[in-house]
């Protein structure tokens, strides 16, 4: 184990999109546990990404909130910089950020097209392109985005959160093989149905990603993707890149 007092991530620099909440929150959460110092980003709920701040400095761990949105360029750039500012560079990416909604294609707009993908594929993107100097320039670095079952299984009214999802693997597919001779890993994680707390725009859980058509028979735990994302990010992920993990009890099989 490296880091300091058995912390794998000391010295790192993690940040970690649309960290205010569910996924994001335990991923922060996990990071800064195993030692990372942690950006926790929100675009619009302050006080949600200043008590995930809250959380991991009472644990004595290392955080600071940073309000933008990843897709904006100019916040983008704005809110990368003000972080390596502050703590010298990042190591490590982690591009939750996104957005669910539940139309029926025929009725889908082209602007709430556009709306879904530009935070969960231009936002990786963005974000992507404004961290990996930093890395380049720090030796190495993790990339991880975070994916879905829609995109796999195939999910009525989800058009959009399905492409988004589906360019986003393209994406990192590419950029494993593109930062690879910089010492730059790429993953995208593929969770299933997860407890959580769903915002009134992503509508009820579809049926078929239900806990009773899980296998195991339970959604999973938000600190089970973030196990993932620390594994991926870790020393023990370093030969880990361009791959899409699915964590989803069995509810899709590759």
């Amino acid at each position: 184990m490296t880091g300091e007092e058995g912390h794998p991530l000391a010295g790192k620099v993690a940040l970690v999109t649309g960290a205010g909440r569910n996924i994001g929150r335990a991923i922060a959460l996990s990071l800064a546990e195993d030692g990372a110092f942690v950006i926790v980003n929100g675009r619009t709920d302050r006080g949600a990404v200043d008590e995930v701040v809250r959380e991991i400095v009472d644990a004595r761990g290392k955080a600071l909130a940073s309000m933008g949105d990843v897709s904006d360029p100019a916040q983008v750039s704005r809110m990368v910089a003000d972080a390596a500012a502050e703590t010298g560079g990042i190591d490590i990416l982690v591009s939750n950020a996104g957005l669910r909604r539940q139309t029926p294609f025929l009725e889908m707009a082209f602007a709430e097209w556009r709306e879904i993908l530009s935070v969960a594929l231009d936002g990786a993107f963005l974000m992507a392109k404004a961290v990996a100097p930093h890395m380049i320039r720090k030796g190495g670095g993790a990339i991880v985005a975070l994916s879905g079952i829609s995109t796999h299984v195939g999910t009525p009214n989800r058009c959009h959160v399905s492409a988004s999802k589906a360019g986003l693997e393209g994406l990192v597919r590419a950029l494993a093989i593109e930062l690879a001779p910089h010492r730059i890993t790429c993953n995208a994680i593929a969770p299933g149905t997860i407890d959580t707390v769903r915002g009134a725009s992503a509508g009820p859980l579809p049926e078929r990603l239900a806990a009773g058509s899980v296998p195991l028979g339970r959604q999973g735990r938000p600190g089970e993707i973030a196990a993932m994302v620390r594994l991926l990010v870790g020393p023990e992920g370093s030969y880990i890149t361009g791959q899409t993990i699915h964590v989803n009890g069995g509810s899709f099989l590759t």
